[in-house]
């Protein structure tokens, strides 16, 4: 393959690779969260408004940015029907095919997801409860991640078209 595929491939593993750690230690900032909000409601009696909303926001953005890790490193829920019966041949164009599928799909979601960012900035958009936060952090980390997963998408693609060159990208 080509130095600029390699070198893209490399980067956007790392880049996934990055976001994914820092995706793993919002698990403890959202437990920390709920915690937080079970003590001042049940101990001390002084509910916050805006913890459950927070951790709300923390759960999306944790599996927003795990996706191109879950990805890169194949953890991700695959229907092995016919799958597991396939010649690695076959499992790569499979890949190939699905990757085809999930890549329409993505860049279907991050038309919509741009879309719907514009509309958050345009009116100010916040979320209606009493804590009231704005939508557009997590709408604007929605954008950046579902981008980040078209381009490791494209990486696997790539990785794949090596393989079936008799090549390997990692």
């Amino acid at each position: 393959m080509p130095n600029i595929i390699q070198t893209y491939v490399r980067w956007t593993d790392r880049l996934s690779e990055y976001v994914g750690l820092i995706a793993m230690y919002l698990i403890f900032l959202m437990v920390g969260i709920l915690l937080l909000d079970a003590i001042t409601r049940n101990v001390i009696d002084i509910p916050l408004h805006w913890c459950i909303e927070a951790a709300q926001f923390t759960l999306a953005a944790y599996y927003f940015m795990g996706g191109p890790k879950t990805m890169k490193d194949g953890d991700h829920v695959r229907m092995d029907l016919l799958y597991e019966r396939l010649s690695a041949r076959g499992k790569h164009k499979m890949d190939i095919v699905t990757l085809a599928c999930l890549m329409f799909y993505l860049v279907v979601l991050f038309i919509g997801s741009i879309s719907s960012l514009n509309y958050a900035i345009a009116t100010g958009e916040t979320r209606f409860s009493m804590w009231n936060p704005s939508m557009i952090p997590i709408k604007g980390l929605m954008v950046g991640c579902i981008g980040l997963m078209i381009a490791q998408t494209l990486s696997e693609f790539f990785k794949h078209i090596a393989a079936l060159r008799g090549e390997s990208l990692t």
